[in-house]
C-alpha cells in the first residue's frame, strides 16, 4: 500500500498519521479512522474547543479564560 504521503507501507503494517489518524494496510488497500472523539454538545457560545496533536485529543475550555474547562454533554467519534 501506498499511503497519501507516497510512503510504501507492508501488508499487515499500522501506523498512526500526523493528523491523528490509526491506519492499517491489508491486500484491499488502506483504511484509517481517528483516534479521538469530537466535542459536539457544550456551551459554543462560552466555550471553545482545542485541539492538541501532541495527545490527539480535543479540550473543551472557556474562551475567555483556557484554564477553565467546560462541561461537554456529548461526543462523536
Amino acid at each position: 500500500c501506498f499511503d497519501k504521503e507516497g510512503k510504501l507501507r507492508e501488508f499487515g503494517s499500522e501506523w498512526r498519521t500526523d493528523d491523528c489518524n490509526d491506519c492499517y494496510c491489508s491486500k484491499d488497500g488502506i483504511q484509517c479512522c481517528t483516534t479521538y472523539a469530537t466535542p459536539v454538545d457544550y456551551d459554543k457560545e462560552k466555550c471553545e474547543s482545542i485541539f492538541n496533536k501532541e495527545t490527539c485529543s480535543y479540550k473543551v475550555v472557556e474562551k475567555d479564560n483556557h484554564s477553565k474547562e467546560c462541561p461537554v454533554h456529548s461526543w462523536v467519534g
